[in-house]
């Protein structure tokens, strides 16, 4: 079966994502890591420096993340997460969603290139708000001016003349 034969579930549009931001407080980062090179380490840095967000690592074996503590496990957090990004392989998803509900989380948000269906339905069933295969940190950009609509800074020089 091909990957886009395996994508039934139909998320929620650009206006619902937004909302689902801005009604965001705080967000834990499951699978944060520590190494620059890291999606999840890029993404954190934008969130603690562009946003209003109280963000959250959880990781079990990494102790600090950007001189921030970082926790073992969603239920160790200080408070609940309004919204719970997850930077984890696809057979980890079912296991975190479990957690994310345990703990009362309002949203799961799975990281570009990840996508679940099982978690999908299932959060669903459960009350929370699902994104899957989005980013945070390009969706907020996008809404709040940083980013052009198909995702990217438009904030490009050129050296082809511009026509009046």
């Amino acid at each position: 079966m091909t990957a886009a034969a395996k994508r039934t579930w139909v998320g929620p549009s650009a206006p619902e994502r937004l909302e689902i931001l801005r009604n965001t407080t705080s967000i834990a980062i499951v699978g944060a890591s520590d190494k620059p090179s890291r999606a999840s380490y890029f993404v954190a840095t934008y969130l603690l420096s562009s946003t209003k967000f109280r963000v959250y690592f959880v990781n079990p074996v990494v102790d600090t993340i950007l001189g921030q503590p970082v926790y073992k496990s969603l239920a160790d957090l200080p408070e609940v997460p309004d919204l719970v990004e997850v930077f984890r392989k696809h057979d980890d998803l079912p296991g975190v969603l479990d957690e994310a509900i345990a703990v009362g989380a309002k949203t799961i948000w799975l990281q570009l290139g990840s996508w679940h269906e099982g978690v999908a339905e299932k959060g669903e069933a459960a009350g929370l708000n699902v994104v899957m295969d989005r980013c945070v940190k390009i969706e907020h950009a996008r809404f709040h001016g940083g980013l052009h609509l198909a995702g990217f800074n438009t904030g490009v020089i050129s050296s082809k003349r511009q026509l009046h």
